[in-house]
Order: structure tokens, then sequence, then C-alpha cells
């Protein structure tokens, strides 16, 4: 018997009921409205009517992307009260191509950080491991579905913020090319960095999502008209003859050994599979998290500017300590960074004109715990060694869930192309996926006894 909307839902459904407690992965749950839609899903079908890509599908919504009618919080006392009129511009595309929103998931405040810890509800616990973090910006949206609370999710990604819960969750992440999708009705921290990612278990699942999200939107001043090709019917291609390039420099170092091994193991599966494996040196690794940084911080200070004079009592102060280090850098700091963004998107032209796409960890170690005595700066910076580069160039890129530490947390691998080549890392992503089991394993507090 074919499963229907309601059935896919139910069981999201039933995990959230049984289990967010514990997670906290939802700002909000929007149970009726989800069952409402399902109706309508399942109802369509009985018709013969096809909604669209994501029919039926059950999608968790970070909560800084705009729901019409639906509180959106962006983790801040500043949105506390916050109902969208109108939907962000990606959710427009979600609900006409038949997806079932069931809730809004919890974020970092403001989505600045890596925690996932805000005013609103509080932190979210990793369900690996309820005693640390479950990556961030878009924590709620991994954690929701490690715990399998949804089928699909929506976050955003300025340095790192789908792709590092992507990796500590067990699931796959995909940071398109800045420009790719609409930005529109999203609180922004760098609208020169910012996009929203699709996340998922399956990359079928993130291909689909991408495909629905992607496309030019006049109302969004950095969208590019760059028309997607037809990929989906091309997903199961294979990677044979496809060149992935190995950082000889700045991506292994100083690693955890169970990251090292589970990566290099994940490049050999590449291998196995038909791809060719190509040492590369990327120079300027190791200052691209610099330039990125003073950007970010830079944006998010000038967005917030008011806030910080008048209502700095607002913000918690693990963030305004955060946010403010973006208040000292001057103009021509900015413009320094905005040199180095350039040489450094020189540098990565370069690179993939010998290479299809490199391939390094996602993140260096294991998710820090949640009392982690670490100020929230250092501890984000740590965890986007890898990914801030991506940022600064505005190349796609995708987490792939690759293996488990000895302490049972998941590791990711990550694929970063060049611009425009989302369909291939796709493509990568689910060769290796037909291959290895490690998106399909099970978090702990899935067996937890109620």
């Amino acid at each position: 018997m074919t499963a229907t909307a309601r059935d896919a839902l139910d069981a999201c459904l039933n995990h959230i009921h049984r289990h967010d407690d514990a997670v906290n992965a939802f700002v909000t749950v929007t149970e009726d409205a989800a069952r409402e839609q399902a109706h309508v899903a399942d109802h369509a079908m009985s018709e013969g009517r096809w909604l669209g890509l994501l029919h039926g599908m059950p999608v968790a919504v970070k909560d800084n992307i705009a729901t019409a009618g639906t509180r959106t919080t962006s983790g801040s006392l500043l949105y506390k009260d916050h109902v969208p009129n109108h939907d962000a511009e990606v959710m427009r595309r979600l609900r006409a191509a038949g997806a079932v929103m069931v809730g809004k998931a919890t974020m970092h405040e403001l989505a600045f950080g890596v925690r996932s810890d805000n005013p609103i509800i509080g932190a979210c616990h990793n369900p690996w491991d309820l005693d640390r973090i479950p990556g961030g910006s878009s924590g709620g949206s991994g954690a929701a579905l490690a715990a399998d609370m949804c089928v699909g999710a929506l976050g955003s990604d300025t340095g790192g913020s789908v792709r590092l819960p992507g990796a500590i969750n067990g699931v796959t992440a995909l940071r398109p090319t800045h420009g790719r999708i609409s930005n529109h009705g999203v609180t922004p921290v760098s609208v020169r960095f910012d996009t929203v990612g699709p996340m998922a278990r399956r990359v079928e699942d993130v291909a689909r999502i991408f495909a629905v999200l992607a496309g030019f939107d006049p109302k969004d001043p950095l969208s590019i008209d760059r028309p997607l090709e037809n990929f989906l019917p091309t997903l199961g291609d294979g990677v044979a003859g496809l060149r992935i390039g190995l950082p000889e420099n700045f991506y292994f170092d100083d690693l955890h050994p169970d990251v090292a091994a589970a990566v290099m193991g994940a490049a050999e599966t590449f291998k196995s599979l038909g791809a060719t494996l190509h040492k590369v040196r990327i120079a300027g690794a190791e200052t691209a998290h610099r330039w990125a940084a003073t950007m970010i911080y830079s944006d998010l200070c000038a967005h917030f500017a008011e806030v910080i004079d008048k209502q700095p009592e607002m913000i918690s102060p693990a963030v305004l300590e955060r946010m403010k280090t973006g208040l000292v850098h001057t103009g021509t700091d900015y413009a320094r960074a905005m040199r180095g963004q350039e040489i450094w998107k020189r540098t990565l032209e370069a690179v993939f004109s010998e290479v299809d796409m490199i391939l390094t960890p996602t993140m260096p170690g294991e998710p820090a715990p949640i009392l982690d005595s670490r100020k929230l700066l250092d501890a984000t910076h740590d965890a986007t060694k890898f990914t801030y580069g991506a940022g600064l160039s505005g190349t796609p890129a995708i987490s792939l869930p690759c293996g488990l530490t000895a302490n049972n947390l998941p590791i990711g691998v990550m694929l970063e192309g060049p611009w425009w080549s989302e369909p291939a890392l796709l493509r990568a992503g689910a060769a290796y996926q037909r291959e290895t089991d490690w998106h399909l394993r099970k978090a702990p507090i899935l067996s937890r006894e109620i």
C-alpha cells in the first residue's frame, strides 16, 4: 500500500511528541495546519493530482524564515512576538510544491552562533548525545532530521550554518551558490554571505528541495538569474571520471583522528566508484576565515546598529559580545577583506580548472558540550574553520555523513565545487549514499524509552 502524506506526517509528529521535550528542536509545532496540508495532499492524490516535487513531504523550517500567520522569532527577543503577514519566497515555493510544514525549527539567536541556544526556548540538544550541541545556527533543523521529526528541512548558511548541523547530526546539508536561492523574507546576518540551504537525511530529498527553491527572485537584490538544468533525471549517473581534489594544506591539519580516518575513507569510497583523487594546494586557505569574519561581523553590526546602540539588553550577552567585535572594523578593514575575497575567488577558479570539486572535513572535531566554557566567539571560530571559505567565495558545498567517532558521534565530509555546480555535488553525494549507509544510522534518542 502506498504511504500517504498523513502517514508520513503522523510518523514525524509521533517523534516530536515522544522526543522534543528532550531535544528542544522546535520553537513552534504547527500540527493543526500540517494536518490540513497533508489532507489536501492526500485528497489531491486521490483525484490523480500531484502537487509537485515535495508532495506531502513533512518539512521543518528554520525560525528566521518568514511564515505567514506563524510566529517567526529568529531566536531573538527582538522578534519574540513577530507574526509575518507574508511568506518568505522560499516558503512560498515550498508550499507551491506540496510540502507540509511541521513547525519552525529553533536556531542560535539571530543565526549568530554554533550552539543553537536562544532566549526564546533555550538550548537545543543533539539527538546523538543530549549533553552536546547540535551545531548552528540551524541546529534545530539538523536535530529535527536526526530525530526523524521531519523528512526535509530548511536552514540558512552564512559561514557554515547548514553544513555544521548536517555534519554534527549525521544528515545531508547543501549550501548553494550565493544568489541561487532567494533570501527575501529571511532575517539577515550578512546579505553578502547568507543563503538558504536544504537539509535531509538523503541526498535525493535535498536535491528535490533544492530544485524547488532555486531560481531568480527580483525581490532579492542579490539573486542571480541563472537557469537550473533539469538535473534530477541524472542524479543517479555516478562519479566515474570525476576529479576530486584533496588539499595538501590547511584542511587536514590538526584533525580529530576519527575525523581524519572517516574523511579519508570517504575519499577512498569515491575512488572505488570511479572518481580520481588529486592532490591540490589552496593558497590563502589559512586567511580566508579572517577575511570572511571581518565582512560577516561588520554586516551584522550594520544591520543591527540601532539595536546595539539603543537596546543592547535585547541581545544576549554572549551574542552581543561576539557581534560587537564587528564594531572595531573600519571601512579600510572591510575594503581589505573585499580584496582578500577577490583573490580567494581567483584562487578557487584556478583550483577548479584542475579538479571538479574538493573534498575536506566539514569540521575538525567532535561537537562541543552544551556547557562548553569557551566564549561563543572562540567556539564558533573553531567549528567553522573549514566552512567559512565557501561563504567567502560564494561557492556551493555539501556535507555528507561519513562515519562515527568512538563516542558514537557523526562525522561529516564536505564536497565543495565551482559556482553553479550543485547538480554535480548532488550526483556525487547520491553515488556515495548508494554505497554507504551513514545517512541512515539512527540517533540513540530514537531508541529511548518513554
